[in-house]
């Protein structure tokens, strides 16, 4: 998994964001620079606010950034949409009732026109990536949470985008099954070899599932530290409790912290 020289794929340089609100302009990002690497699993935390999923849904194209420069793939991010540079995947599962599971997975392929055969193909591929095989004919109210999100996961992956972007995936789940699905994650990450965009307001996940780690403040949203992990890529949940671990965290925390009396 380790790259021989780093290869950008995300680049944000003096990224503003300004809302034009009924209120007057509310600033949402302010001068943020940010290099994501091919295969870096990035995570941006911070507090409600800070801008974090704001700089998500524009690297997504989902919002517009009103000055800077934001390139995925060295394309703006309406090209990288239109060439699907990457799979997203929401807070919220977000799959059809009325579909079963193969179903929802498909139908991004069946709306890109990919054939019956490579429909089958793929959908049976992902569904063994995030280990849900045999779970195809079900429909989502007979899965758990955990398995709608990994559903969900399934379905980003579908048309195999070298870029994944995760908007707190795991936020509304348990903190047993939050742990089994961040394990998994880190497999799947390891096998694919994608780039992970992690969207997280948990300091243990932050640190448990990256490479690097991006700490954002609010009033406005800037980045108020970038951490490079040391930790070994194969993680063991009984890693968060070495002192490297507990290091990362604590310098997460103090950045946090910072971000709030540093306006």
């Amino acid at each position: 998994m380790a790259n021989s020289a780093p290869n950008p794929v995300i680049e944000a340089r003096d990224v503003n964001l300004v809302f034009q609100t009924a209120d007057g302009p509310v600033q949402a990002l302010k001068d943020v620079n940010l290099t994501v690497n091919k295969g870096d699993f990035v995570s941006f935390i911070g507090p409600s606010g800070c801008g974090k999923t704001t700089l998500l849904r524009s690297i997504a194209a989902l919002e517009h950034v009103t000055g800077g420069t934001l390139t995925v793939n060295g394309m703006t991010p309406d090209e990288a949409r239109m060439k699907r540079a990457y799979g997203y995947v929401f807070q919220a599962a977000g799959l059809y009732p009325w579909r079963t599971i193969a179903g929802n997975i498909s139908l991004p392929l069946e709306i890109m026109g990919f054939s019956k055969a490579e429909v089958a193909e793929r959908t049976e591929r992902v569904l063994e990536l995030v280990e849900l095989s045999g779970f195809g004919r079900k429909f989502p109210w007979q899965l758990s949470g955990g398995m709608q999100q990994r559903a969900s996961i399934a379905r980003a992956l579908a048309f195999d985008a070298d870029i994944l972007l995760m908007d707190e995936p795991f936020g509304a789940l348990d903190e047993i099954v939050r742990d089994r699905l961040n394990e998994e994650l880190l497999k799947l990450w390891a096998r694919t070899g994608k780039t992970i965009a992690f969207v997280t307001h948990s300091i243990p996940e932050a640190v448990y599932l990256s490479t690097k780690i991006v700490v954002m403040s609010p009033r406005p949203g800037r980045i108020t530290d970038v951490i490079d992990s040391p930790l070994p890529r194969e993680r063991p949940l009984d890693i968060r409790d070495t002192p490297e671990f507990i290091a990362i965290a604590h310098r997460v925390r103090e950045g946090l912290r910072a971000g709030h009396v540093d306006v």
